[in-house]
């Protein structure tokens, strides 16, 4: 992925070594990521909604971009940026950027506290994504998604979770949850985790054509991402055994086949992933 020297987001906040939490490594940490993960990355704060202790840390100073990682972050989410602004525009619509907190170990917000092994998410009461840079070394050593790409589609993914808050679609679902069974909640996740993929996939889409940022290879690392944490392949992984009634973010195959729907078309009309027979 071309990315370097390139503009950054100004929505960067920086919070890493700010805060820690208690050391656990090795093998500990990796079940962790792959619990949270399992059990909801995205979605945990979106479902609960509020902090834990109804608080959360304020960001009042400038950031400035500081090192390699936090530039590429910074690219990306620029880069989402544009692609959905002009998105919005072109419906009639105005879209509000999101800010990207970017934490080492702990952090709170305004869903409540945020550490490695909940993984990176999108919280919608403060309309920022939350990200422990540590994930992406688990992300390719643990889970075996290497790649810039890999890392990219990552952080669409979550940006994609604000577009879905900004239209609304969020807090229908998650009302509509309240109201069914929990294997009916799940399977609602489901359908949003798998629209967010898809428009990962238009934001791919854009990247190539707007930016010229995407390289040979860099797609199959998106669809390599998209495989190795899909809820079959998590579970295999985690506890030895797959048990659809709980998947919470669809099966590597359908990760796959929505972000490649995305990028195929570029259309969100054809995200649609809460029609009947989408799934």
């Amino acid at each position: 992925m071309k990315w370097r020297g390139r503009r950054t987001s100004r929505n960067i906040v920086d919070r890493r070594g700010s805060t820690r939490a208690a050391g656990i490594g090795g093998v500990g940490a990796v079940v962790l990521v792959l619990a949270g993960m399992f059990f909801g990355v995205d979605l945990t704060p979106l479902l609960q909604g509020g902090g834990i202790d109804g608080s959360y840390e304020s960001d009042s100073r400038p950031n400035t971009i500081e090192d390699e990682t936090e530039q590429f972050v910074g690219v990306v989410l620029a880069d989402t940026e544009e692609v959905w602004s002009d998105i919005f525009a072109n419906s009639g619509l105005t879209y509000a950027e999101p800010q990207l907190v970017l934490y080492s170990g702990t952090t709170s917000s305004a869903c409540g506290t945020a550490n490695a092994a909940v993984g990176p998410f999108y919280c919608p009461n403060d309309q920022r994504i939350f990200l422990d840079t540590d994930f992406f070394r688990v992300l390719s050593q643990q889970l075996g998604a290497g790649g810039d790409f890999a890392a990219a589609y990552v952080i669409a993914h979550e940006v994609a979770h604000h577009v879905q808050h900004q239209l609304g679609t969020l807090s229908l679902v998650n009302a509509e949850k309240q109201r069914v069974s929990q294997t009916m909640a799940n399977q609602l996740s489901v359908r949003v985790e798998l629209q967010a993929d898809c428009f990962s996939g238009i934001w791919a889409r854009e990247a190539q054509s707007r930016f010229g940022s995407i390289e040979a290879g860099d797609i199959a690392e998106a669809m390599n991402a998209a495989a190795r944490i899909g809820d079959d392949a998590l579970q295999q992984a985690s506890q030895g055994q797959v048990v659809p009634d709980s998947f919470t973010h669809g099966t590597s195959a359908q990760r796959q086949e929505w972000f490649a729907r995305g990028y195929q078309n570029g259309n969100p009309g054809e995200c649609d992933t809460f029609a009947d027979g989408a799934l």
